[in-house]
């Protein structure tokens, strides 16, 4: 193992790169930052005098060229650490053809961006016959925990790993129930950046989640925003959705009242849609639908919500959707009902949530599990689920509590719905979910992961399913075959039998 790191040089000047440039100069280092946006060279001053103290301020360079930028780590001799925060894509293959001529041999390249994993692996196995390690590092938790501490999920070159950990550990978010870090070993090749991607698949589903209580709460019950701030805050706070982050933030968000004694909040100023994958300045969530179809995973709470925030984004398109179909399709419904059934609901509420939570963890944590399987990385879920605790959008402490412990006991589980203490949590909380939907539907609530959730588990305890009538249409016009019943429970393959339903 070499020398520790007492430089490091940080690609991306952005929100996220100038956050970590300052947390990494609060930890000891000595740090350069690049951006091809001049501009943001020239805006460091002020984000170093807002959000650091004076006498660090020595510790954070800012360069425009980019010889002068690898000059000021030490060199081309000198072993250099190298963190990108820029976005996915080209972005870093081009940075590293414009440095290759400058690095060499125990140089180190943490990528903090959120990559496709299988970029991040043909960068591996590129760099390596020269001695340079890239490692695959998903970086989580927003621009916030990138400044505080954030959850850090990287992969590759063993022993670069064993030799950036101490500098990974003193800077990721620290458990607050162990003081463990949140960063761990994931494996090798691009497992890193794939658990992020899950990770963000995740978030995804938990974000519809909430979304959906919180119109059901606000549109279809009236309930005022300060009220529903005190209702998230109860929910964080104690029980199943403990130090739930978004739960947390959808508080804040409810809380927050317009700026300069105006009347009103701010989230009542903001457009219904979600662009970030539309535009594709986000990758993640695309990837985690694809990926979950590619290897054969159910993940239905992801994938729609992913699709709802498609069918937001293009809101211009949607208006004219809403022109041809009428309102009334699409509309919420206001609904007249007394505290006592209101406060009910809200626990109800509480529960389904807390029970789509459970189902999103279960799909991503199979996703992982199912790809760590195909890749031969040998990833541990019960890791994925430590460094998950804090500094990150998933964070949900009682969740925590409650999958790590079974992950342990079973670290080759390829199900996560086989665990019985998940199945239990899921059992107990499945009717608050059920009747949270069946209201929802009276109610015209848009609910596509809550409904989403509720068919996950239906399907996936379903023991008599319908899929044997379609096994037998498949049969009639493909001659896809299938298996008897009487044959046991079958396998994941073609079925031995064909009936001619009709001549040719």
């Amino acid at each position: 193992m070499g020398a520790p790191f007492d430089k490091v040089g940080v690609v991306g000047g952005g929100s996220m790169g100038s956050c970590m440039s300052m947390l990494f100069a609060e930890n000891g280092l000595q740090v350069s930052v690049y951006d091809i946006k001049g501009e943001n060279i020239e805006n460091l001053a002020t984000v170093l005098k807002d959000g650091l103290a004076s006498d660090l301020h020595q510790r954070v360079a800012g360069f425009k060229d980019l010889s002068q930028f690898m000059d000021s780590l030490g060199g081309k001799d000198a072993d250099k650490l190298l963190v990108f925060s820029i976005p996915h894509g080209g972005a870093a293959d081009t940075v590293l053809s414009q440095i290759r001529d400058l690095l060499s041999s125990g140089d180190i390249i943490l990528d903090g961006g959120n990559e496709w994993y299988e970029n991040a692996q043909r960068r591996q196995k590129e760099l390596a016959p020269s001695g340079i390690a890239y490692i695959s590092m998903g970086v989580s938790g927003g621009y916030q925990s990138a400044r505080r501490g954030p959850s850090i999920s990287p992969s590759g070159d063993r022993a670069a790993l064993d030799r950036v950990m101490p500098f990974l550990e003193k800077v990721a978010a620290k458990d607050p129930k162990t003081g463990k870090p949140c960063v761990t070993n994931l494996g090798p090749a691009g497992c890193g950046h794939y658990v992020k991607m899950v990770h963000n698949g995740i978030e995804q589903g938990i974000l519809g989640l909430v979304n959906e209580a919180w119109e059901m709460l606000y549109k279809c019950l009236h309930t005022d925003l300060d009220t529903i701030s005190t209702i998230f805050r109860q929910w964080e706070t104690e029980g199943e959705l403990k130090r739930n982050f978004l739960i947390g933030i959808g508080a804040d968000i409810c809380g927050r009242p317009k700026e300069n004694g105006e009347r009103g909040h701010v989230v009542n100023e903001i457009q219904d849609k979600v662009v970030q994958d539309a535009d594709d300045s986000e990758g993640t969530g695309i990837w985690s639908v694809m990926e979950a179809a590619k290897r054969h995973v159910s993940a239905p709470t992801i994938a729609s919500a992913h699709f709802f925030r498609i069918a937001s984004a293009d809101r211009a398109q949607r208006m004219k959707v809403v022109e041809a179909f009428g309102e009334s399709i699409g509309a919420a419904r206001k609904q007249h009902v007394d505290e006592g059934f209101k406060t009910q609901f809200i626990e109800d509420l509480r529960l389904a949530v807390y029970c789509g939570c459970l189902a999103s963890f279960a799909q991503g944590l199979n996703l992982i599990a199912r790809a760590s399987v195909d890749e031969g990385w040998n990833v541990n879920l019960a890791s994925c689920m430590q460094i998950w605790r804090e500094g990150c959008i998933i964070r949900s402490e009682y969740i925590a509590d409650l999958l790590q412990p079974l992950l342990e006991k079973e670290p080759g589980v390829t199900n996560v719905l086989t665990l019985q203490g998940l199945a239990d949590e899921l059992k107990r909380t499945e009717p608050h979910l059920r009747k949270v939907v069946q209201l929802g539907l009276e109610w015209n609530a848009h609910m596509p992961s809550l409904t989403a959730s509720l068919e996950y588990l239906k399907y996936c305890g379903g023991k008599h399913l319908p899929s044997q009538f379609m096994e037998a249409e498949l049969d009639y016009f493909g001659a896809h075959s299938y298996d008897l019943k009487s044959e046991g429970d079958g396998e994941v393959k073609k079925g031995k039998h064909h009936f001619e339903w009709k001549p040719a």
